[in-house]
């Protein structure tokens, strides 16, 4: 009557007799017991996390300042000048595609196609010995813009006039002091020479005046990407990129202010691109190819200058400025009026626009016909002034005139014009 006999729970230390309902309450509370001791355990752990996870607030970011006198500055300070530009003592790298090297028992049989393209592929051969790649580089040359211990030949006063201990510098017409050792201690070139240059045919060495607050790497290279555009320009020609001012507000043209100065350095740059292009011979073909002279901004005094007296004005078959006419106006009339077989471009902005209106009345009163349109073709003593649209930055000029990429649309349209081709590969005089 009672029915089955009841069971010892084997959790009732006890061992008491249960009811079921009495059982399921004993693992109820077995059950609230463990939840309450994992909390005990996972709640203090919980604390620091969540106030990790608080953003302080901005009173407490001012009272560590003040209480540190550390600002973002002092804790995440700008790269110094040591760290944008190598010390002349180094090199850039070569800025070139490469291939990796197939080990030779895995070598095709076959020779194949060349490739130009970097890979780890095991089977990727290297170009046959016959093909070039584009090569960019840094070279030291003595005759390069700096370092000049001559004079001013605008004040005839020595260049560096500022003298501190052994410390020596530049006070630019802005007053501001810039020290030889940081600013005009670098002869360094930038060197690019095309993958297609056949120093048997036709060519052209073009030479780039860069502007102010600039370096040859960050600037010329890599942002305004002036080697790109010789290449890309499908133009027989080579580049030359001397360090002026280093980043620096100063136009100054170092030993381009000298007689020759500019001939000199054509002179020397001859070994260095032969070497570059990889046949010792073609240094006579570089001593006597025809120039192209850019000069960008501040790279109007240097170019005016190497126009004057640089002692190579017959090597110089044309002139690009771009946003350029600050001065020097004379110059430029003078070697645009003795000079017809010879092309002259100005692109300008609203920043140069009154200067390059004025060379054009000199021009004109010269009785030297001018064009404000790029759109025609490029003849040998063209004359062109071009005004870019509003908008375009003075920055960037050097990639966004009045089209992209000017540089390149100036050589290609040159080497569109039969009779600038020709007179290209005539010999110059020396």
């Amino acid at each position: 009557m009672f029915g089955a006999q009841p069971k010892f729970d084997s959790h009732d230390r006890v061992g008491r007799a249960m009811s079921p309902g009495a059982t399921r309450h004993a693992r109820s509370s077995r059950r609230r017991g463990r939840w309450i001791v994992a909390g005990c355990i996972l709640i203090p752990l919980a604390l620091p996390l969540a106030q990790c996870g608080k953003a302080p607030n901005a009173g407490m970011l001012a009272a560590n300042t003040q209480a540190t006198g550390d600002t973002f500055e002092d804790r995440f300070p700008a790269p110094q000048f040591k760290d944008r530009f190598p010390t002349e003592k180094e090199s850039l790298a070569p800025y070139q595609r490469t291939a990796a090297a197939a080990p030779a028992q895995m070598a095709p049989k076959t020779a194949p196609s060349p490739v130009r393209i970097a890979s780890i592929s095991p089977t990727l051969t290297l170009p046959q010995p016959t093909e070039r790649e584009d090569m960019t580089t840094l070279v030291s040359m003595k005759s390069s813009a700096f370092p000049y211990f001559g004079n001013n030949p605008r004040t005839d006063a020595p260049f560096l006039n500022v003298g501190n201990g052994d410390r020596r510098g530049h006070r630019s017409y802005g007053g501001r002091v810039f020290w030889q050792s940081e600013t005009y201690n670098d002869n360094r070139v930038l060197v690019h020479v095309p993958e297609s240059f056949d120093a048997n045919k036709p060519g052209v060495i073009v030479v780039f005046f860069h502007g102010n607050g600039a370096t040859l790497e960050r600037d010329v290279r890599d942002r305004q990407q002036v080697p790109q555009q010789i290449t890309d320009s499908g133009v027989n020609a080579v580049l030359l990129a001397p360090q002026m001012a280093v980043d620096a507000a100063d136009s100054s043209a170092g030993k381009f202010w000298q007689p020759g100065g500019f001939k000199r350095f054509l002179d020397e740059s001859a070994s260095h691109l032969a070497r570059l292009y990889g046949d010792p011979k073609s240094a006579q073909v570089f001593a006597n190819m025809p120039v192209v002279i850019v000069g960008y901004s501040g790279g109007f005094l240097p170019t005016a200058w190497s126009l004057e007296v640089g002692g190579a004005a017959g090597r110089v078959r044309g002139v690009l400025l771009l946003d350029a006419v600050y001065g020097e106006l004379d110059k430029f009339a003078s070697w645009i009026e003795n000079n017809r077989t010879g092309f002259f471009v100005s692109s300008y902005t609203h920043y140069t626009r009154p200067r390059d209106r004025e060379l054009m009345s000199m021009l004109r009163g010269k009785g030297i016909p001018v064009s404000e349109s790029m759109d025609g073709p490029l003849r040998p003593g063209s004359v062109v002034f071009v005004q870019t649209r509003d908008g375009i930055t003075h920055r960037s000029y050097v990639t966004q005139a009045w089209t992209e990429f000017p540089i390149q649309a100036v050589l290609t349209k040159m080497a569109a014009t039969p009779a600038l081709t020709r007179m290209a590969s005539a010999p110059t005089s020396r």
